[in-house]
């Protein structure tokens, strides 16, 4: 399929950061970005949660963003947006996938409860203790807005929907707090450690 003139200008739009062309961006993307998480996850037999098809494609779109869009810049139209963007997405899934399980077989245990290799039921309650303590000492860290994401998604155990339409901003923007925080509080635990 070729690289159709639409997709030229929705992504001239976008790397020029002109007004809407992100959301617009991420609007005709999303659900190829969730298409190719769940076929990814099916085909290496892993059963996804909301939360974490939600995470994965925040890890997309980070990715997509970082150093000035440089995924999006290297894109030379040899064939669809939509085709170049789908083998990018399924790199960046398949690598987080990969990542956690190694995580998870070195013993490390998640920010919050997630189906690829999740433990069982038996060792949640601990785990919920220490995370919360984990958030507290994360929210402490935050701009008010960034710790009301964090506390309704971590301590309330609210979705990426509830936590939409109650606090009135986009869905999209949710998965990126929450990595931002996450990874500020690495940075803390590595200065602290």
């Amino acid at each position: 399929m070729p690289f159709i003139e639409t997709d030229r200008q929705l992504l001239t739009r976008c790397l020029n950061r002109q007004p809407g062309g992100w959301e617009e961006f991420v609007d005709r993307f999303i659900g190829l970005f969730i298409h190719v998480i769940q076929q990814t996850a099916h085909t290496r037999s892993i059963k996804l949660l909301q939360d974490d098809i939600e995470d994965l494609c925040s890890e997309i779109f980070l990715t997509l963003i970082k150093k000035d869009f440089a995924v999006l810049r290297h894109f030379k139209g040899r064939s669809s947006l939509a085709t170049y963007l789908a083998v990018v997405s399924r790199r960046i899934v398949v690598k987080a996938i990969a990542e956690k399980r190694k995580s998870e077989a070195m013993g490390h245990v998640a920010l919050h409860r997630n189906a690829i290799g999740a433990a069982g039921s038996a060792s949640e309650p601990v785990e919920r203790l220490s995370n919360r303590e984990e958030v507290q000492a994360m929210l402490e860290q935050l701009p008010a807005s960034e710790a009301k994401i964090v506390h309704l998604y971590h301590l309330d155990s609210k979705t990426y929907q509830e936590i939409s339409e109650s606090m009135g901003i986009p869905m999209n923007s949710i998965g990126p707090t929450l990595h931002r925080a996450r990874e500020r509080m690495k940075h803390l635990s590595v200065r602290t450690g």
